[in-house]
């Protein structure tokens, strides 16, 4: 498959999606809509509107979001080899999305199992809170979106899996 042509409608369809949500944060933030709070990882679904004929838009809004959003990202084209994440954030609270293609999340939290849960719709997504260790693979033609509650900070990483597991 062409990457260039793939990559140029994935692209405008994750640029429509950060100026939504971005529109939205500055709508909940004048309505004082109060956030959900959450403890472990967990599926979110977004309101699907439209049809196979028209085609679908998601958008978080609402009550649908636990947190007030400061940063936005996106990971493609990860060789389906890779596994991403491998770590857990001190206070970083986070909602990954498959735009495109298929994502496997496992999580943990500290004490607990393992849970695995499979992102292949646009219109669900997995809150992961503070203190959850994750790690992400994807098939080549994923695209994962994440909304953060806040801007990079290297010192928020729990990157060492034994430190992790000393976590109760």
């Amino acid at each position: 498959m062409n990457e260039e042509f793939l990559f140029v409608p994935l692209f405008k369809v994750v640029k429509s999606c950060v100026s939504n949500i971005f529109a939205l944060k500055t709508n909940l933030i004048n309505a004082s809509i109060p956030c959900m709070i959450y403890q472990k990882p967990q599926l979110i679904d977004f309101p699907k509107i439209g049809s196979s004929i028209d085609g679908y838009i998601s958008i978080a809004e609402k009550d649908n979001l636990p947190f007030e959003v400061k940063r936005i990202y996106w990971t493609y084209f990860t060789p389906e080899s890779v596994k991403r994440g491998g770590h857990a954030h001190l206070r970083l609270q986070q909602i990954l999305v498959a735009v495109a293609g298929r994502i496997i999340v496992t999580t943990q939290m500290p004490g607990e199992e393992e849970q695995r849960f499979i992102l292949e719709a646009a219109s669900q997504g997995i809150f992961i809170p503070q203190y959850c260790w994750r790690t992400m693979q994807y098939t080549h033609n994923a695209v994962q979106m994440c909304i953060a509650n806040m801007a990079y900070e290297e010192s928020d990483y729990i990157r060492d899996y034994e430190e992790f597991k000393k976590l109760r």
